[in-house]
């Protein structure tokens, strides 16, 4: 079973920042999109933002729009999230996935990726 690994989650206070990392040592990540999604308790998995495997365009969802960037460095095998300006709102289990060749149709649909993380906890409190 193929997976990634997230990395670089924790405790922050209101308006802190923190750099996500998604890496994996089983295959390249050089042909997918990489997905940051995330999850709050009782709530659905929803995606944050995408890279794309080609063309290096992102997308983001509009409440991390001008708060959050998503790269990655090929040459690592690492996609990275950065997040700003944090809020309590944010809190959440935030997971990468992987598209191949993606995006595809939409990019923050669970069911256009194909490989997954275990998640690494997110907490936004004072």
């Amino acid at each position: 079973q193929l997976q990634l690994v997230e990395s670089g989650g924790g405790l922050v206070q209101p308006g802190g920042s923190l750099r996500l990392s998604c890496t994996t040592s089983q295959f390249t990540l050089d042909y997918y999109a990489i997905g940051w999604f995330r999850q709050a308790p009782g709530k659905e998995r929803e995606g944050v933002a995408c890279i794309s495997s080609t063309d290096g365009n992102t997308y983001y969802a509009d409440s991390v729009k001008d708060r959050f960037t998503i790269s990655r460095d090929n040459a690592k095998n690492t996609a990275y999230l950065q997040m700003n300006s944090l809020k309590p709102e944010d809190t959440a289990v935030y997971y990468c996935a992987t598209d191949l060749w993606g995006p595809g149709g939409n990019w923050n649909s669970i069911k256009e990726y194909d490989y997954w993380g275990q998640g690494t906890q997110v907490t936004v409190s004072s």
